[in-house]
C-alpha cells in the first residue's frame, strides 16, 4: 500500500477488504471470504489508511448477496475511525438499505452490482429516492 501510494498518489489505492462478524467481532478474510486471518476488521483498516490507502472498499461476506442490507455497524466504526472514504458494499436489496448505508453506516459511497444487472433496481430510481432524502448523488 505504501509503495503504491507514494508512487501513484493515495487518491489511486483502494484497498479491499473483506470481513466477517465472528463470534469475537469482524476479522478480515482473504481469498473472496475463504480464509480467515487473525487481523480484526477495524485495526486493519486504520493501518491501511496510515499506509496511505486513499479508500477503503469494505465487504461484509455475512451481508453479501442476501439483499437484507449493508452491514452499516462496522461500517459506521471503520468510516468514523479513519480519515478516508469507506464504500460500503455486500447486502443490498432495497432503496432504503443504500439510505442506512449513508445515514447509520457513514459511508461515503454503496456498491451493489446484482440488484441492478438484474434490473431489481434501476440507478436513475435510486439517485431519485436518495436525493429525495437529502443524500448527495452524482449525475
Amino acid at each position: 500500500i505504501e509503495r503504491f501510494a507514494k508512487r501513484f498518489g493515495s487518491q489511486c489505492v483502494v484497498v479491499a477488504i473483506d470481513i466477517k462478524q465472528e463470534a469475537e467481532g469482524w476479522f478480515v478474510y482473504l481469498n473472496g471470504g475463504r480464509l480467515k486471518t487473525e487481523a480484526k476488521a477495524l485495526d486493519w483498516a486504520k493501518q491501511a489508511a496510515e499506509l496511505g490507502a486513499g479508500e477503503i472498499l469494505l465487504t461484509s461476506m455475512n451481508n453479501d448477496g442476501t439483499k437484507a442490507g449493508f452491514a452499516c455497524d462496522i461500517t459506521s466504526r471503520i468510516s468514523t475511525s479513519i480519515n478516508i472514504p469507506v464504500i460500503a458494499s455486500g447486502g443490498a436489496g432495497t432503496m432504503e438499505h443504500f439510505y442506512d448505508a449513508f445515514t447509520l453506516g457513514k459511508a461515503d459511497a454503496a456498491l451493489a452490482a446484482g440488484i441492478f444487472h438484474n434490473k431489481e433496481m434501476r440507478i436513475g430510481a435510486l439517485k431519485q429516492f436518495l436525493e429525495h432524502k437529502n443524500i448527495a448523488v452524482r449525475h
